[in-house]
């Protein structure tokens, strides 16, 4: 069976539907600019990686200006791309960025990521903001797809009269923080125009030393942190676990569902420069029973591996490219960008680490799976998004062969394999359809800020029930398997079937399907409908 921590009643389905988003054109102005301020950052150095045009390294010594410049553009590009096709990575070397009188502002859009490139987040600070927020006054219901972590943020007034010294992380799904450290008060509700709605959200290895105002986030989910001055309102559902000083269970009179110690986790692996001036990539070790951060006493306990052990993939390197580097024991850094994936990218070696960067996305093309992990242990994939494409797939993600096909299915709790920030999408930019999202078959995997989404809005012709077509979000057969953070939503039949023995989910998330266009069409054996949540008989 699988305890179900804070799990919303079936029956109440949202009356919101998240308005419909359009990719946006941007002007040939734009990109001409962009490109070229790019050049100034954007390239390696001869002794640095070559992480790509999409990536922007900034270092303190840089004039401030430029720093802004460059930010607002990537800002300027994203603020209203939701279904487009640019990613992009903002990464900032140890140092500090802005003052208390010329804060640094960052806005943060679509596909966007902002990381401190420290081992610590005590290691970058930033004096101003690092912003995300609704557009147009439009409230957070669809505020995916970015990121912030491994950074210290000491909240400065802005030049716009609304970020009065408060960090505002107001984001739906798809949208982590981790590894953070404000010094000042956050708010996770959007307020620069009008107090409005928001559907997050996730956070996690985070301090939030001068408290949190969750407003009017309708649900949210924070492992492992540390809430400072504490945490305030809630509408239907929020998840406290392993977090100190979280509020007191009180669901549903207040919707607070608390438990002490997150049972089994494992933090993101994240890129860092160490002293000199060397890139790597820190794995984090898997914990049980734990709670607080994991660098508040030092150092995050893990290993370090060098980006010489890595293949460092760029859009355009083909499947067999990218295969023959993992054939050969490398590691996988994706670079921003989306890939067009014909065959499966296989994953054979145990302790193979897969990151993504900028919101890295891979999408199937002839009915292809993206990606599939062997049966081995202690493999990580991290900061993807697996998108379905016009042909089915009979899953997106497939982890371990499955008890059905006689695999042995290895995992352990000591090396657990983990996805984090791993996201999946049929339908929005484009035709999609896929069975199932996600398959898990190995053992004590876990499933750390997962979002499964049959699109319910995006570009013109994408959506509907018979164009973007999938059965299931999440098909756990694993044994001992552990969700923290589970997102599902809109699939037409269940949007989860777990059949896994002594699985765990702390927090779930969902929506059933608004497109049936009649009950003939959603029912089965005499059920209307089908449940969000099915566990094997």
């Amino acid at each position: 069976m699988v305890p179900l921590y804070s799990l919303p009643s079936v029956g109440t389905v949202r009356s919101r539907r998240r308005r419909i988003g359009v990719a946006v054109a941007v002007g040939a102005g734009l990109l001409g600019v962009l490109a070229s301020t790019q050049s100034a950052v954007a390239e390696p150095s001869p002794t640095g990686p070559d992480l790509g045009s999409n990536v922007l390294v900034f270092t303190p010594d840089m004039p401030q200006a430029d720093i802004q410049a460059k930010v607002d553009l990537i800002y300027k590009l994203q603020v209203d791309n939701e279904m487009g096709t640019q990613r992009y990575a903002l990464l900032f070397k140890p140092g500090t960025y802005g003052s208390n009188a010329n804060p640094l502002d960052i806005r943060v859009g679509y596909y966007t990521e902002v990381d401190g490139l420290g081992q610590d987040p005590s290691a970058v600070t930033i004096n101003g903001g690092v912003t995300a927020t609704g557009r147009n006054g439009s409230g957070a219901l669809d505020t995916f797809w970015r990121s912030v972590s491994n950074l210290t943020i000491h909240a400065v007034p802005t030049a716009d009269g609304c970020h009065t010294g408060n960090e505002m992380w107001a984001v739906s799904q798809a949208a982590p923080m981790r590894r953070v450290h404000v010094k000042d008060f956050t708010t996770f509700m959007p307020y620069c125009e009008n107090p409005n709605y928001a559907s997050g959200g996730f956070v996690a290895d985070s301090r939030l030393e001068g408290g949190a105002l969750n407003g009017s986030q309708q649900q949210f989910y924070v492992r492992n942190s540390d809430l400072g001055t504490g945490w305030t309102n809630g509408v239907w559902n929020q998840v406290f676990s392993g977090d100190i000083n979280a509020p007191a269970q009180s669901f549903p009179n207040q919707p607070y569902t608390t438990l002490a110690a997150t049972p089994v986790s494992r933090e993101k692996p994240y890129l860092y420069v160490d002293t000199n001036g060397a890139y790597n990539v820190f794995i984090p070790s898997a914990q049980t029973d734990s709670n607080g951060t994991t660098w508040a006493k030092g150092h995050t306990p893990g290993r370090s591996l060098s980006l010489r052990s890595f293949f460092v993939a760029h859009p355009g390197d083909s499947v067999s490219k990218i295969n023959s580097a993992l054939a050969q024991g490398k590691n996988l850094l994706v670079t921003p960008g989306v890939y067009d994936i014909a065959q499966s990218i296989a994953v054979k070696r145990a302790d193979t680490i897969v990151l993504g960067l900028g919101m890295a996305t891979f999408t199937a093309q002839n009915g292809a799976i993206p990606m599939t992990v062997a049966d081995v242990q202690g493999v990580d994939i991290a900061g993807l998004t697996f998108d379905a494409g016009p042909v089915n797939s009979p899953t997106l993600l497939r982890v371990g062969s499955g008890h059905e096909k006689g695999g042995n299915h290895v995992g352990t709790s000591s090396d657990p394999t983990a996805l984090q920030d791993v996201f999946f999408r049929v339908g929005g930019p484009h035709i999609g359809k896929a069975t199932t999202s996600l398959e898990v078959n190995s053992d004590h995997t876990i499933l750390d800020d997962v979002w499964a989404w049959r699109a319910d809005h995006g570009v013109a012709g994408s959506v509907g029930w018979t164009v973007n077509t999938a059965d299931t979000g999440v098909i756990v057969n694993g044994n001992d398997v552990t969700a923290t953070g589970l997102f599902v939503e809109h699939y037409q039949k269940y949007n989860v079937v777990w059949n896994g023995e002594r699985g765990r989910t702390v927090f779930f998330q969902n929506e059933l399907p608004y497109d049936a266009p009649n009950q003939a069409a959603w029912q089965h054996d005499g059920v209307n409908g089908y449940a969000a949540y099915k566990v094997a008989n």
